[in-house]
């Protein structure tokens, strides 16, 4: 068995982390990206952190470029799938009372029993529809 180590998933790790902690102790408020996405325009005027936020991951990934590869992803023309998957994502987030983000990186770093659940519950479904769609479906 070959080990596999990844200085950028590392580091990527460990900035996701500081991250979280740094929001968390100059907002008060839990990292949770559904929450920030919808809430982004909210009744009472758009908020500039959220937006700055969410801004933030758009533009990270082109700024890390600059400086090292990226691999090209692959993803689906399919636009029904797309707009199917989103939505999944988004009831997902709604029935579970946040992301994955809220859940795995900050509640069980608050060790919220709640988070500990869900974020299994995450990753097992995640499981059994990489399974679905790589082995039954072909895709």
């Amino acid at each position: 068995m070959s080990s596999f180590f990844s200085l950028p998933a590392l580091l990527g790790g460990l900035l996701i982390g500081l991250s979280a902690a740094i929001y968390f102790l100059f907002l008060g408020r839990v990292m949770g990206v559904s929450g920030i996405l919808g809430n982004l325009l909210s009744r009472y005027g758009l908020t500039s952190w959220r937006l700055l936020f969410v801004v933030g991951v758009i533009i990270s990934p082109w700024i890390y470029s600059l400086i090292a590869p990226l691999p090209v992803p692959e993803i689906t023309n399919n636009k029904i799938l797309l707009i199917v998957a989103g939505l999944l994502v988004g009831v997902g987030a709604a029935l579970s009372s946040g992301c994955t983000s809220g859940h795995s990186i900050c509640g069980i770093s608050r060790l919220s029993p709640t988070s500990v659940v869900v974020t299994m519950i995450f990753m097992v479904a995640g499981g059994i529809a990489v399974f679905f769609v790589k082995h039954l479906l072909g895709l």
